[in-house]
């Protein structure tokens, strides 16, 4: 039975979680995940980039690579596409945005890098997604990324205000609240989870 790509988006968000459950891209996640507002960007930037490099990368796979015969450079490929299409990104947020350009600071060139979008681009081929359900697995893991990212900035903007012992503070205790909301997010894994 072929995953439409209607429940592929829900499912990506919720239990198919790419970072709350494959723990993908994790470093921009914790380390910009201190305001709100900051956080709220880069979850729009990521997932903009998701949606837009499922895409592209789908169309090189099958237009490019397989014809050709040559998917063993998918990797290299893949990289190159994302890069290109994150500095274009990066160019038109410093010159339309520049308060979020210099806020998300280091953190947006590295979206380049990050291993949730690289992630996405190969469970796209593993699974033989087709292009729609690649767009929609993309911009669903988008949202799961930004939702996840969202609700860290949120319990450490109220945490500073609280007492936390001092070998919890900082990424120790980011990590305990990303455990909690990834068990909280398999509560929904009898909807529908994507193999």
């Amino acid at each position: 039975m072929e995953i439409t790509p209607f429940v592929l988006f829900w499912a990506a968000i919720f239990t198919s979680n790419i970072l709350l459950t494959n723990f993908l891209g994790m470093c921009s996640y914790l380390s910009v995940s201190k305001e709100v507002e900051s956080s709220a960007g880069l979850g729009i930037a990521v997932t903009f980039v998701l949606t837009a490099t499922a895409g592209l990368n789908w169309l090189v796979y099958k237009y490019i690579l397989v014809p050709f015969h040559i998917e063993y450079l998918q990797f290299i490929v893949f990289i190159i596409v994302i890069a290109a299409f994150v500095q274009l990104l990066e160019l038109i947020i410093e010159r339309y945005v520049p308060a979020l350009y210099y806020s998300l600071g280091i953190f947006l060139p590295l979206i380049t890098v990050n291993c949730a979008i690289f992630g996405v681009s190969l469970f796209m081929v593993i699974r033989n997604y087709s292009f729609l359900q690649s767009i929609a697995f993309g911009a669903g893991s988008g949202i799961g990324w930004l939702l996840a990212i969202l609700m860290l900035a949120g319990i450490r903007n109220r945490l500073k205000e609280k007492l936390v012992p001092a070998g919890l503070r900082g990424a120790g205790i980011s990590l305990v609240i990303t455990g909690i909301m990834a068990l909280a997010f398999i509560g929904f894994s009898g909807i529908q989870a994507v193999q």
